[in-house]
């Protein structure tokens, strides 16, 4: 066995520990949902400013987020993840009050304030794809494959938390609304955001940078190359760019239903805004099912088809189809269709397969050249960024595009969605080209099952 002695062998992260790192995705969803949704409400209401303002700034966050590969390269490179997790944070953090700054001081300063809000949003998807990039990378080599997709469930369920805790709190302390009170709130919230993920990953990694023993054992440490190098050997590994292609397509249709879902429900079933809002938290608490679903069937029922990641993650792109197909022909039966089921169902099977896609991706991020985990994860990263920034763009002008062709917004919202759905099946199909997802022998098969009893091991 060859192992760095600057990266001493340690034992797998137990379920404390997948918690205590899961509390960096709570930290960095508070700061997001900050920037983009609240921030965004009171650039559009409270200071009357066009739509397509805080949509330019949430874009450039997600742009930003191209440089992923670039961080997990420089985490490989140093060995250890700490450092990134903890400089991300502050970067979001910062960035999430300069926005907020940006903000206020629009109402004064409409240029002075665009032009610092550009900065803080730069800041902000700097510091989500830092942070998150190298979260992933630590979760990949501490997680043992019985516990990816539980792992993934955890930290996935913790960031809607923030959102949700969040979300709640600072609605609470925003009200009577100023810009000043608005600053105050966004910088106590991120005050306690970069405290807590400080304490989620102190000791987790330790002064080193820490591997398992399965993983010191397959992948000895390489000497260093450039950026560029390390990113072309990890494009030329197949795997690697067929579960680019798959995150991407997955992720597009995921996303493209976004801006359009809440219009549909108005302009075709007569829903009021607040009843549209509510089917929005009925499509969130789908989401939230399936991930649990996954984690919780997979863990009662051990190897075999139902402990298989691909299992899940084809199965859910293949539910997610025939949910947006169900959602399309909801339109041509019109208000007396169950909408609403059809949404549950498709945040149900959204929910499925996102988990068990990132517990894919965090086993196959060690799977190839070795010391390439942050890049492989980076690559992944910015194409999910990509796709989450295109989607509803592209969802909302396909909506716009089909009305003038078609002439009825039923109808072009109904082709939408079929496309989407077809999106889904390509996704479907993609995903059963990547990786060897069966239960079986943990050394020969790296991208495998979740199959351990949840509840076990909670000792880090």
């Amino acid at each position: 066995m060859i192992v760095n002695s600057t990266s001493p062998v340690v034992s797998p992260l137990g379920w404390f520990g997948i918690v205590r790192l899961g509390l960096v995705q709570t930290s960095l969803g508070a700061i997001v949902v900050l920037a983009t949704s609240t921030l965004n409400r009171v650039m559009v209401v409270e200071l009357a400013l066009p739509a397509m303002l805080p949509g330019a700034l949430v874009a450039i966050h997600y742009a930003i987020q191209l440089l992923r590969p670039r961080w997990g390269y420089s985490s490989d490179q140093g060995g250890r993840s700490t450092p990134w997790i903890i400089a991300g944070m502050a970067t979001l953090c910062l960035g999430g009050v300069t926005a907020a700054l940006a903000t206020a001081l629009m109402a004064t300063n409409l240029p002075a304030g665009i032009a610092l809000a550009i900065v803080g949003f730069v800041m902000i998807g700097i510091g989500v794809g830092a942070a998150g990039t190298s979260l992933l990378v630590l979760l990949a080599k501490r997680v043992v494959a019985e516990r990816r997709a539980a792992a993934a469930t955890i930290v996935w369920v913790m960031m809607i938390a923030g959102f949700i805790v969040t979300a709640g709190t600072a609605g609470h302390f925003l009200d009577p609304f100023s810009p000043e009170r608005l600053v105050a709130v966004t910088a106590a919230v991120a005050a306690i955001a970069f405290s807590l993920s400080l304490v989620a990953v102190a000791g987790v990694e330790g002064n080193h940078g820490t591997r398992t023993e399965a993983t010191a054992s397959a992948h000895p440490k390489h000497a260093a190359v450039p950026f560029r190098t390390a990113l072309a050997e990890v494009w030329q590994e197949t795997e690697a760019r067929r579960f680019t292609i798959f995150v991407f397509v997955s992720m597009l249709a995921y996303s493209a239903q976004d801006l359009i879902l809440e219009p549909y429900a108005g302009a075709v079933f007569g829903y009021t805004p607040g009843q549209s809002t509510q089917l929005a938290g009925v499509q969130n608490g789908g989401v939230l099912s399936g991930m649990i679903m996954v984690a919780v069937v997979a863990s009662l029922l051990p190897g075999g088809v139902l402990g298989s990641l691909r299992f899940w993650t084809v199965s859910g792109c293949l539910a997610s189809a025939v949910a947006l197909f169900g959602i399309a022909a909801a339109g041509i039966v019109g208000p007396a269709a169950p909408l609403k089921l059809a949404v549950f169902l498709l945040g149900l099977a959204n929910g499925a397969f996102a988990v068990a896609a990132i517990g894919s991706m965090m086993a196959l991020a060690g799977k190839g050249r070795s010391s390439r985990e942050g890049v492989r994860m980076g690559i992944w990263g910015a194409a999910q960024a990509i796709a989450f920034g295109a989607g509803g763009l592209i969802g909302a002008i396909a909506a716009d595009v089909m009305k003038l062709i078609l002439g009825s917004p039923a109808a072009a919202y109904i082709a939408v969605f079929s496309i989407e759905a077809l999106l889904f099946v390509v996704a479907a199909a993609l995903a059963l080209t990547v990786g060897n997802v069966q239960a079986g022998s943990r050394r020969q098969q790296p991208v495998e099952a979740f199959g351990t009893n949840v509840l076990a091991g909670v000792a880090d």
